[in-house]
């Protein structure tokens, strides 16, 4: 008897231990209804989209340095700047300030001009020229080691023919209609789709309505999704049924503020999209009434003013699960695939 016992505990002691799954992590960081998101897959190259406001002593770029370290990131390798907007463009210098930036990416010349536009844009232009640059159009892959970054939107055009698997007839094109042309650096917006293995993830930065209904009308050019942010902070003028339901995400997140993004309409619309499992936001959305708002655990910041920054972070698995980790409370919840 004492033999075996002896033979089963070195049986145990020779058991392969198996490696822990190598996963992507995505940080929704909370630069209070801008947007910047860091994303950095298991070979540790890091891609982040866009880098909040200005100002504010450097408050977005220091959110964002902090999301770097918890990452594991000491470098930004891949900057995408979606449009030239304050909200997302604008902490460009003071990021830079704080962390080597080795490829700005972004759609080319802004379309926007006047005094604001105009030292916006080419606030980023000098920042832009210590690193390497790379301009993309719809088709163009962003090189991130160990990611598959495809992009879909890029100043004004999109892909002109469908991903693999997808270009199924989108029965929702019937129940939209477009609206008026948006002249703006939002419809310019450089929209990406982000796989790692099979989970799929979408991010359109300030996309508008009528962009949007290209992508997937009369037919789906993306197919569907694992994970969405809500396009335009969740704001009305985007989040287009005929986007959202077609593209089917499980989860979506909302880089809201406490008084920017979350409108009623667009929350419904993520909310009850076919298939959804949960919807998280970056803010208690105060205009928007509780009922337009989800249960408090899956917000990472609730008060209207004294917010640390938390943020979320979804860590993700080559099989499509999921996990999403709120950073004020350490509330988590997996999403099996």
């Amino acid at each position: 008897m004492r033999n075996r016992l002896i033979l089963a505990w070195l049986l145990l002691g020779a058991a392969p231990v198996l490696p822990a799954a190598k996963m992507l992590e995505i940080y929704f960081i909370d630069v209070e209804g801008g947007q910047a998101t860091l994303i950095v897959p298991p070979s540790k190259q890091s891609l982040l989209v866009d880098t909040g406001w200005p100002g504010f002593n450097s408050r977005d770029a220091l959110r964002i340095a902090a999301a770097a370290k918890k990452a594991g990131v000491k470098e930004i390798d891949y900057l995408l700047i979606t449009h030239y907007h304050e909200d997302h463009v604008g902490g460009v210098p003071q990021l830079v300030a704080k962390m080597h930036v080795k490829t700005f990416v972004d759609h080319g010349a802004s379309v926007e001009h006047g005094p604001d536009a105009d030292r916006i844009y080419h606030s980023y232009l000098k920042v832009r020229d210590t690193g390497a640059h790379l301009e993309v159009k719809p088709g163009d892959k962003i090189p991130v080691k160990g990611l598959d970054v495809t992009v879909l939107t890029a100043a004004g055009a999109e892909i002109s023919s469908a991903l693999p698997g997808a270009g199924q007839p989108n029965p929702e094109c019937a129940k939209v209609q477009p609206r008026e042309a948006d002249p703006s650096e939002n419809a310019r917006s450089v929209g990406i789709l982000i796989q790692f293995g099979s989970f799929r993830m979408l991010d359109m930065g300030d996309l508008t309505w009528n962009k949007e209904n290209e992508l997937v009308c009369p037919n789906n050019k993306i197919g569907t999704v694992d994970l969405y942010l809500t396009t335009h902070h969740g704001l009305n003028e985007s989040n287009s049924p005929a986007l959202v339901w077609a593209v089917h995400p499980r989860v979506a997140v909302m880089n809201n503020g406490a008084h920017k993004g979350g409108s009623p309409e667009a929350w419904t619309t993520v909310h009850n999209s076919p298939g959804l499992e949960d919807l998280w936001q970056l803010h208690y959305a105060v205009d928007s009434g509780q009922e337009h708002n989800v249960p408090e655990a899956q917000i990472a910041n609730v008060d209207e003013k004294g917010d640390a920054g938390d943020w979320l972070r979804v860590s993700a698995e080559e099989n499509g699960a999921m996990t999403v980790y709120n950073s004020r409370n350490r509330y988590e919840k997996t999403y099996a695939k």
